[in-house]
Formats: structure tokens, C-alpha cells, sequence
């Protein structure tokens, strides 16, 4: 290990005109790593140019802290590529950028059949990430699903299928390809009251990102009303100011051997938001890099 290079941190920043804009605005802060995320369709957007102006942009700033090189950890794309051809048509052409931004992995939902329970997109996810597993593979790019459950359950859904064990088992059995992997984190574990780490020490070696995002849980209102009552029991959260001990997450990543970037996803803090969101995120930043150990030290022994 040099200098922190086994876990990055960033941060997820939305594709648009102002991407570049952004970015310039955020590397003073020291963030090492950037997620571009399209949403839900990457539409008619220039990624040879995107990428172009990001490239720029992280060449005015090159060098981070502890002097790790600064780049784009991933890209992704957030639509139902079982119910939708042209979300299809968008995990293609990123697969088929993804060099041009200079990484090699792309993102987003595994989809799901609307309103089925989740095994009935099994055989529909084969036929989609069978052929996309295949383009990755061709070209030196990773796939991670994000664990998000879109308000979605085991029965009924409209977006994703990839936010339990079960369903992961089920879907790298489906498609049995090295690339494909898990756009993981805590917060969605625990919406679902599910104990993060010890599910993160079973899927580590599955992992290919982590989205930088909290949870707290607020257990008198389940207590008082459920998690179906019709009062919100959760908040999302920025990390370090939710639930997670995230030095003991990023000790089980580091245990594990993983190597990737942790990448803050901001805009759902109910605090650390509008005026206050980039405050939030730069404490984030600034909370992870002390649950990663603080300043990088060379080993004088």
C-alpha cells in the first residue's frame, strides 16, 4: 500500500453542462475521485466531449492529497435496462466510452420487470447483462449494480432487483462473468434494518464501488409505528452524521483486500442540503479521511 492508493474518496457528480464547471470548483477541496452519473437516460449527450472537459478540468488539479493522481472513479446511468431498449442502448455506449474517461467501470440498476416479484426478472436480466457482460469483457470494463431498492420490495417493484443477497446470488448465477459486480452501500442496508458489515464482509470480494452515503434509523418511531405506518422511520444521511462507524467499514474494506473508491453521493441529507450541501460534503470528506486513517505516513521502522 502507497499512500492511501488502495481507497480513494470522492464524490458522485450529475452529467451536464456544468460538469467540468463543477469539478473545478470541487478538486480545491481535495476530493481524489468522481463518479459521473447520467440519471436515468444518458439521452443525446457528447461523451467524447464530457469527457474531453472533465479531463481538463482534473488536469488543472492532478495530484491530491498524498499525491495520488485525481481521475473519474466510474460512470453510470440509473434507467430499467429490462423494461426500457434505450437504457440498453445507454450502458452500451458507456461501456463503450469508458476509456475516454479514463476508468473502467460502469454502473447502475440491474432493472427489473415492473410490479413482479424479483425471481421473475431472473431469466430477463440474463438475456439483458449476458450480452452487456460479454461488450465489458471485450473491452476491459467492470459492471456494478447499485443496491438501491427504488421504495421497491421482494414482491413488487418498478426499477431494480439487485438490493439482497438472495437476488445477487440468483443474478451472478444467471450470468456467470467475472466483470459483473456490486455499486454497494450502507445506507440502503440499513432502510432495509439489515447490519451492514457483516453483509459487506461477504460480498467484499464483489464489491467494485461504494457510494459514500449514511443512514440514521429512528427507532422510536419504529417502536411506535413500524416501518409501514406511514411515518418516515429513516433519513439518508452524508457520512459522519449517520449511523455507520465508517472507520470499522473502511478497516473490514481494507481487511478484505479491496481496492476501489468510496465516492460521496450527496443531495439527500435532510440537513446538509441546498445552501449547505457542499458544506456537507466537503465534512464528509473530511470525516472519511479520518476513518481512513488520517494523513498517509511512510513507515520509518
Amino acid at each position: 500500500m502507497q499512500a492511501h492508493d488502495d481507497i480513494r474518496l470522492g464524490t458522485l457528480v450529475p452529467a451536464h453542462e456544468r460538469t467540468a464547471e463543477v469539478l473545478a470548483q470541487l478538486l480545491p477541496h481535495g476530493f481524489e475521485t468522481f463518479q459521473i452519473a447520467f440519471g436515468r437516460s444518458v439521452g443525446a449527450a457528447d461523451l467524447g466531449g464530457l469527457a474531453g472537459r472533465v479531463g481538463r478540468a482534473l488536469g488543472e488539479w492532478p495530484v491530491g492529497p498524498h499525491d495520488l493522481p485525481r481521475r473519474v472513479s466510474c460512470i453510470g446511468v440509473y434507467g430499467n435496462p429490462l423494461t426500457s431498449p434505450e437504457t440498453v442502448a445507454d450502458w452500451e455506449r458507456l461501456i463503450d466510452s469508458a476509456h475516454l474517461f479514463g476508468c473502467e467501470l460502469v454502473t447502475g440498476f440491474a432493472g427489473r420487470i415492473t410490479g413482479r416479484p424479483v425471481p421473475e426478472s431472473y431469466e430477463p436480466f440474463a438475456r439483458v447483462f449476458g450480452a452487456l457482460a460479454k461488450r465489458a469483457e471485450d473491452r476491459g470494463v467492470r459492471l456494478a449494480f447499485e443496491n438501491c431498492d427504488k421504495r421497491g420490495t421482494w414482491e413488487s417493484g418498478d426499477w431494480n432487483i439487485a438490493h439482497a443477497p438472495q437476488a445477487w446470488e440468483a443474478m451472478f448465477a444467471a450470468v456467470e462473468s467475472p466483470v459483473l459486480g456490486l455499486e454497494w452501500e450502507p445506507c440502503h442496508q440499513l432502510v432495509s434494518l439489515v447490519d451492514p458489515l457483516p453483509q459487506l464482509r461477504r460480498w467484499a470480494h464483489r464489491i467494485w464501488h461504494v457510494h459514500g452515503k449514511d443512514a440514521t434509523i429512528l427507532w422510536d418511531v419504529i417502536r411506535t409505528h413500524g416501518i409501514r405506518g406511514g411515518v418516515p422511520y429513516i433519513h439518508h444521511r452524508t457520512p459522519g452524521f449517520g449511523d455507520t462507524n465508517w472507520t470499522d467499514l473502511i478497516s473490514t474494506l481494507r481487511m478484505a483486500g479491496w481496492r476501489g473508491s468510496i465516492d460521496i453521493e450527496g443531495f439527500h441529507d435532510p440537513v446538509y442540503r441546498d445552501a449547505l450541501e457542499t458544506t456537507g460534503q466537503v465534512a464528509a470528506l473530511e470525516h472519511l479521511r479520518r476513518c481512513r486513517g488520517g494523513t498517509f505516513v511512510p513507515n520509518v521502522f
